[in-house]
């Protein structure tokens, strides 16, 4: 397929799919529930770490995520005692369990208070063009706490060569415009030139059957490439064909 008919094509399946009909059936319904922009901020980002796997799972344990957190992330976070903590006791999605999640509540505090905030500690803040680095500052910040080794595992780090999935996901959900319906666009100091592709099984498989990424491996290497080949799409906006390849692999067994 020639450039220009592949970028028409990726196109028009992203108007496909960047439309609020996408949020009833995606994991980030759950920050649609919330209008503070710290609580849309911590629901999107423990929600965009517990999701591998079955959807409907992911959407159920984000969902009881809310719950043990009285539906008000921030405050609780912010304002919580450690005899609050356990009352996560139980909570488990996959490998990620009760410990974990009383580590993030008690990281994600210190975030706040120390460092900012996540939109502030995510910040590029070198002439980098991608969040490579960025996002290795901010497990550094994160776990610069008193924590369970175990916990570490769930933030990747891209400079071990990570594709980071799920951290570039929120990343996406914060960064990219509202106009869609879908994204946020919550965090006006970041770009969404500098974002990258949330790869996965799914946008993987698509991508190399377009020709969009030639590497093997789900790598932050196969990210650097991906990266590369949508911003010559899209240099302003470039993440917004990950609609397009989830949906293509999800939804239309592409």
């Amino acid at each position: 397929m020639k450039k220009a008919d592949l970028k028409e094509f990726l196109d028009e399946k992203v108007i496909l799919y960047n439309t609020p009909e996408f949020i009833t059936s995606d994991p980030i319904q759950i920050p649609h529930r919330f209008s503070k922009k710290e609580d849309i901020e911590i629901a999107s980002f423990l929600t965009s770490i517990i999701s591998w796997g079955n959807r409907t799972m992911i959407i159920r344990n984000a969902s009881k995520m809310m719950e043990l957190l009285d539906h008000a992330p921030y405050d609780f976070i912010i304002n919580h005692e450690e005899s609050d903590l356990k009352s996560l006791e139980g909570f488990v999605h996959r490998t990620f369990n009760h410990t974990d999640f009383q580590q993030f509540i008690q990281s994600l505090q210190h975030i706040y208070v120390k460092h900012g905030g996540l939109e502030q500690v995510l910040l590029i803040k070198d002439d980098s063009a991608t969040y490579q680095s960025a996002i290795h500052h901010f497990k550094s910040c994160f776990f610069e706490i008193a924590h369970q080794q175990r916990t570490q595992k769930h933030i990747s780090d891209p400079l071990k060569n990570s594709a980071a999935k799920r951290i570039n996901m929120f990343l996406r959900w914060m960064v990219r415009s509202n106009a869609g319906g879908v994204d946020f666009g919550l965090w006006e100091t970041h770009s969404p030139a500098h974002l990258s592709c949330p790869l996965d099984v799914h946008s993987g498989n698509v991508a190399r059957k377009l020709k969009l990424l030639l590497r093997k491996q789900n790598d932050w290497k196969a990210v650097a490439e991906l990266d590369n080949t949508l911003r010559r799409l899209d240099k302003e906006d470039p993440v917004k064909y990950d609609f397009a390849l989830f949906g293509l692999g999800v939804f239309e067994k592409f």
